[in-house]
């Protein structure tokens, strides 16, 4: 649909314009929800894989040395880590929760260190699956 104006020239009517900006808006408001959706399922498998590696960091430390690391920052400091990692859901390498070790009254006695048997994300925000994070 384009009309002659009678200089010659062309152009588009308001009534297409507006038509291609729905046309926009709806695709629009179609991806942007996949585009987040997408990006969340991203970090979600991050935070899997790094907490599938940080456990049998632990893991391989209790085997080597016999106890458990008294915190990720010794994973580090021993080699076995090259940088803590970031948190993908909170941002931030420092929010990591590390559980510890029960200790039986008999060692704490003895002196002995409760060291960390677990880590866990820091974000209580809610997964695709329905769980918080913090119980990954």
């Amino acid at each position: 649909m384009v009309f002659r104006i009678k200089n010659g020239s062309r152009g588009f009517t308001l009534l297409e314009l507006l038509i291609v900006l729905a046309v926009i808006g709806i695709l629009a408001s179609i991806a942007i929800p996949n585009y987040r959706e997408s990006i969340k399922r991203a970090k979600e498998a991050t935070l899997k894989e790094d907490l599938f590696q940080m456990r049998k960091l632990i893991q391989q430390f209790k085997l080597d040395k016999g106890r458990y690391p008294y915190s990720l920052q010794e994973l580090v400091d021993e080699k076995y880590l090259r940088a803590i990692p970031v948190d993908p859901m909170t941002g931030s390498n420092a929010t990591w929760v590390e559980v510890e070790e029960e200790l039986t009254l008999e060692e704490i006695a003895a002196g002995k260190q409760p060291g960390i048997i677990d880590v866990k994300s820091g974000s209580e925000k809610i997964g695709l699956n329905g769980k918080p994070y913090s119980e990954w």
